[in-house]
């Protein structure tokens, strides 16, 4: 969670010590919260706030673990100065759509609990903003990546593959977006009376999996002539699949339209070409 008073001074929650240390040395305000520390004393700040962005994720056996403490966070948040509240929220609600196009207004139909949690995270601090008289922007995320998270860095670090990353595999759509565009369009929003709508936050391109690697590999291989072995190279190849579930391709046309976003990566070759261009070769990488 970031807590700012807007243009003079930004806060926010980690989930340990260490985390808040290092957030501190940055020059940061940073508070410790920990979903089974049943009040706020800690956040000192929050009813200074103006803006509020919430990046806590909810938890299927605790719900939103703000949520939880429902009537301190309305108090705390009570003092008038609030005037911009956000959550950050996934695609993963709209659910398996058939491989169609959605927009904001697609029904949605989460299926897994983790997704069903999310969309009644949504639906509570839309709730929460109505009674504190300040409409809540929600902001639903593809999948993230950027330097030190990319199929850069998986394939360069050779780590095991997920279950969960196996199964992404499968996919023909998966909605993603750079780090740096979801921050421009956060940092756009500041600049629009807050509307209580609904963004996508997405590239414009929806590819497989498969064939974002096929490509992270060969701009390591033009790079780094011969740092991946043929096994390597083969490794998390699988031809997409009709009917997988989750399929779905997620329009950012209210993004552009609405918040005048003009995306810095709109597609996952942008975006992978300039984390290359400033990767450097682990030296445990080196054979």
């Amino acid at each position: 969670m970031v807590l700012c008073c807007f243009g003079r001074h930004v806060s926010g929650t980690c989930r340990d010590d260490i985390k808040r240390r290092e957030l501190e040395k940055m020059g940061f305000d940073a508070f410790t919260f920990n979903i089974n520390n049943n009040e706020l004393g800690s956040l000192s700040t929050l009813g200074e706030a103006t803006h509020i962005l919430i990046s806590i994720p909810s938890d299927v056996n605790f719900g939103d673990p703000l949520m939880s403490l429902h009537e301190d966070l309305r108090c705390s948040l009570s003092s008038g100065n609030l005037q911009w509240l956000g959550y950050l929220s996934s695609t993963s609600v709209y659910g398996n759509c058939g491989g169609a196009w959605v927009d904001e207004d697609y029904p949605v139909d989460p299926s897994l609990e983790t997704t069903k949690s999310r969309l009644a995270a949504e639906i509570s601090w839309q709730e929460l903003g109505c009674q504190l008289g300040c409409l809540v922007n929600v902001f639903r995320l593809g999948g993230i990546y950027g330097p030190g998270r990319s199929a850069l860095n998986t394939i360069i670090e050779k780590g095991p593959t997920s279950k969960k990353q196996s199964k992404r595999n499968s996919k023909l759509y998966t909605s993603r977006v750079h780090v740096a565009d979801i921050y421009q369009s956060i940092n756009a929003s500041f600049k629009v009376p807050s509307s209580g709508r609904i963004y996508n936050i997405v590239d414009d391109d929806p590819a497989p999996r498969a064939e974002v690697f096929a490509f992270a590999r060969a701009l390591i291989e033009k790079k780094w002539p011969g740092l991946i072995v043929e096994s390597e190279a083969t490794a998390d190849v699988l031809l997409p699949m009709e009917g997988s579930s989750g399929e779905k391709r997620v329009s950012n046309a209210r993004l552009k339209k609405e918040l005048g976003v003009s995306l810095l990566y709109p597609s996952y070759r942008e975006g992978l070409k300039s984390i290359i261009a400033s990767l450097e070769l682990p030296s445990n990488s080196i054979t």
